[in-house]
């Protein structure tokens, strides 16, 4: 009982929210991480070996943002009248290194839409079950720690990713079907850790009502945030996008070639930034309001859309798109997430978060599609206003979020 007192009277737990659970879903982020983002790097230039356009990479991003929407929607109501949701987070995880390594097997840019919706889906089932698990693991008052590392850790892998695709694209000499196959090491490692690392509390699964009830016990704070999150989440299109913007913007003074590899290691810095503030967003999410931090984040986001719009696309803009990228990215989802865990409560993690996880890839649907819609047919200005008037919706929307009891954040 002492541990929780002070955790209510504000002093600090040091460091017992890290504990196993927390440590292997951490670890299971980043080697699966590691996996599909060794495969998102090249995957524009792989399209662009096929001759495909920007549209189809926003078709095949979107389809698979989507579909994997419904699987989280799925999984999260499921899961709650579940003893145990372990096993189904092993499977999701095996199922998107095996969709991924898949890559390599493609010919065409509709082989890579089945490859990406398999993988993504794979991945909706397994997410809202991973973050029940991890909110299972540790204290409310903990709760932006530790979804704060555990995005600190997907992002280690989202940095090791694109530099091991650039070395094993020097090394295999640009044979991007091995480079997809060999993804499937780290994306099994993912898959053993959650099995033989993680540790699932006991728990009293919920009584069974039907789908539309269980939306309706969702009280009315957490709805509202998610109106916030939607109209953010469709204009946050995929990263690919950026890397396709750098490559085109790039090359006529560096070439395709030097273009590419500036692109790559944009990304790279996008994610190191990603991962840094990933961490201490989580910080202050557990110092401050909430939904404060989310929309300064939201905000960062308009800013870098606005700078692709009015401002001259030279080298050192493209770095600045791409860190405020890392850093709005690191604060949305970590404080997506810890705010969804504050807003309900324990008993309805899986279904909020199966719920805020298919906004969202709604979201990706729809911002994916139109953005590299936009792109092709009326160029880029268009496509990234679009995306920064959401982006600022999203920040205001998201200020007149107020949790129904406070816990003296």
């Amino acid at each position: 009982m002492s541990t929780s007192v002070d955790s209510a009277k504000g002093s600090p737990p040091k460091f017992r929210w890290l504990n196993r659970t927390v440590l292997g879903i951490g670890l299971a982020s980043l080697f699966s991480d590691w996996s599909h983002e060794i495969a998102t790097t090249v995957l524009p230039a792989f399209l662009a070996s096929m001759g495909a356009a920007a549209a189809w990479l926003g078709v095949i991003e979107g389809v698979a943002d989507g579909l994997s929407s419904f699987a989280k929607m799925a999984s999260g109501f499921y899961t709650d009248k579940l003893q145990r949701r372990k096993p189904i987070a092993v499977v999701g995880y095996l199922v998107t290194a095996l969709g991924t390594a898949s890559f390599g097997l493609a010919t065409a840019a509709w082989h890579i839409l089945i490859s990406r919706s398999l993988a993504w889906l794979g991945r909706g089932v397994r997410t809202p079950v991973r973050k029940a698990l991890l909110a299972a693991a540790v204290t409310r008052e903990t709760y932006g720690r530790a979804f704060g590392f555990e995005r600190m850790m997907d992002t280690i892998g989202a940095i090791v990713g694109p530099a091991t695709a650039f070395v094993l694209l020097a090394a295999l000499h640009h044979n991007y079907r091995r480079v997809f196959l060999l993804t499937l090491i780290p994306g099994i490692c993912a898959a053993g850790v959650i099995a033989f690392l993680v540790r699932e509390k006991e728990r009293k699964p919920v009584a069974h009502v039907s789908f539309g009830e269980r939306l309706r016990l969702l009280p009315r704070p957490y709805r509202k945030f998610l109106v916030a999150v939607g109209i953010f989440g469709a204009g946050d299109f995929a990263p690919t996008l950026l890397i396709l913007l750098a490559t085109q913007k790039l090359a006529p003074a560096l070439g395709p070639a030097m273009a590419a590899s500036v692109a790559v290691g944009f990304y790279v810095l996008r994610n190191i930034y990603y991962a840094g503030f990933a961490y201490v967003a989580g910080g202050l999410a557990d110092r401050f309001k909430k939904q404060f931090v989310l929309a300064f984040g939201y905000a960062l986001a308009a800013v870098m859309a606005l700078l692709i719009v009015a401002a001259p696309m030279t080298i050192w803009l493209l770095g600045i798109i791409f860190i405020l990228s890392g850093m709005h990215v690191a604060i949305g989802e970590t404080l997506e997430d810890s705010f969804c865990a504050e807003l309900v409560g324990e008993e309805q993690h899986g279904m909020a978060f199966g719920v805020l996880a298919t906004v969202n890839g709604v979201g990706d649907f729809l911002s994916s599609i139109i953005v590299g819609a936009l792109w092709t047919a009326a160029g880029t200005s268009v496509a990234f206003g679009y995306s920064a008037v959401l982006f600022s919706l999203g920040a205001l929307l998201v200020l007149q979020t107020r949790p129904a009891t406070t816990d003296g954040h």
